[in-house]
This record gives C-alpha cells, structure tokens and sequence, in this order.
C-alpha cells in the first residue's frame, strides 16, 4: 500500500490528500447541521397577554423549550400572564430553542405596613401610595392631636406597623378631631360586656382608666360591666359630667350584678 502512494508524483499524492482533507471536513459539516438541525427555523408565536400556563403548553407543542426567569407583580396587568417574553415575537430560531419568559404573579406579595401614627392625613397616604396600599375611608376620633393619624385599621381592626398585608389593601385611617371642651352627660354602662363600650369610649374621647376584672373573668370583651368611675350621678343624685380626655374607671365580672354601693332610684 506504501509503496503504491510512493510510486506516485508528489503532486498526485498532495491532490488526493487535499480530497481527503474536504471530503473529511464536508462529512463533519453534514452531520453538525444533522445535529443542529441546520437550515430548520420556526418563527416564535406571540404569547404576551396569555395566561402563563396555557402560553407554556402552547409552546412547548411548538417545538420550545420554555423557563420563566422572573415572576413579578404589577397592578395595571391581569394576574399570572405574560409579561415579556425572550426571543421576541416573530423572531426567527431554531428548533428546540428555549423561550424565556417574565410573567406576572398569580397571588398578591405580601408587603410590610408602614407607620402612620402621628403622621398627617396628606402625609399617610402618600406613604400608602408608595407602599402599594390603598387608602379607604376616615374615622373621625376626639383627641388632642388634631388632624393627625392617631389609629391605622386593617378590615375594621387596629394593624401595628411592620404587620405583612396582601399588596392593594385597604387601609382605614383614624384622624384625631381635637378635643370637646364640653362637658358631656356620664353615659350608664353598666350591664354592658366591655367590648360593646369600648367604641363609646372612643367616640367620645374619654381615656379608660383602672380596667379592674374579678379573678373569673377569662374573657375580657364579653365581661360585664358592673361599676364604673365616675358614675351616671353624684351622690346628692345629680347627673355627672365628663370631658374627652379625662379618664373612666371600669370594673368587670363574668355575671351582671348591681354595684355595691348603688344609688336606688
């Protein structure tokens, strides 16, 4: 074999290694573009706006690869949609190409309740704004702090700061009207549970003061109210009179009772 190459020109030799080497590099080049399906392209559909599953499966029919790099949340979009997509739409690649896709989340972030006590109504919601919440209604409550947040309410209860709420919430703020220098009539509340006078007390911008339970007492809201300090009337039987700010006493019992020292009317 040797010497039938050795027996040959040079040049006849060098024309037949130079074959070789083309016809070696040109089977390498077949079966790359065999692998790599050269010359297949498909055309990437258009799936902004769609729902993220159904983008996906629509996908992955096609020919794709899919992977969802981002899942954020933005309020003007539906939810669990589209966002952007990777190649853009229309887009020319090849098959098997993975498509990479930012959506929009199916659930609302949690994010943090900021502080807005003894903050100023414009002021609050503002803060509100910027902290992806909604601000819903004012209360109106006398206290000394006039136009100043003095309370802030998540569905009708008092939510502390740093409390994690769901994004867009509805925040209702408490708003200090100032204080009434009138003198109001000391209302009765006696028979009443506590949690039922709680709210009377607000209204009227009266402080409690001693919250005195008997050792039954487990429950304080649905407790009774069987004294209180200062009472309905004086004891030359006269009405009493209270002010917002100043404070009432309260004392507490599992049952309805009469206080001891009861005036008999």
């Amino acid at each position: 074999m040797f010497k039938f190459i050795t027996n040959k020109p040079f040049w006849v030799n060098l024309l037949v290694a130079i074959f070789l080497v083309i016809a070696i590099l040109f089977t390498i080049l077949q079966l790359l573009g065999t692998i790599t399906n050269h010359g297949e392209n498909l055309k990437v559909p258009n799936v902004l706006s769609k729902n993220t599953n159904e983008a996906i499966r629509f996908l992955e029919s096609k020919g794709f690869d899919v992977v969802i790099q981002d899942s954020i949340y933005t309020d003007t979009a539906k939810r669990g949609i589209v966002l952007k997509q990777l190649p853009d739409p229309n887009s020319l690649v090849k098959v098997n190409r993975t498509i990479i896709l930012t959506v929009n989340r199916f659930s609302l972030p949690l994010v943090e309740m900021p502080a807005l006590e003894g903050k100023t109504l414009n002021f609050a919601i503002e803060i509100l704004k910027r902290s992806h919440l909604k601000f819903g209604d004012t209360i109106f409550r006398p206290d000394f702090m006039l136009g100043s947040v003095i309370e802030q309410q998540y569905h009708g209860d008092k939510i502390p700061s740093g409390s994690k709420v769901p994004w867009g919430s509805i925040i209702n703020l408490v708003i200090g009207s100032g204080l009434n220098n009138e003198p109001m009539l000391v209302p009765d509340f006696v028979g009443m549970t506590y949690d039922q006078v709680k709210d009377s007390l607000d209204k009227m911008g009266v402080t409690l003061g001693a919250l005195v339970t008997d050792p039954d007492v487990t429950d304080t809201n649905m407790a009774f109210i069987w004294k209180q300090q200062p009472p309905t009337k004086n004891e030359d039987l006269q009405p009493n009179y209270i002010k917002a700010g100043q404070l009432m006493d309260l004392w507490l019992s599992t049952q309805i009772k009469l206080p001891k020292d009861t005036i008999i009317k």
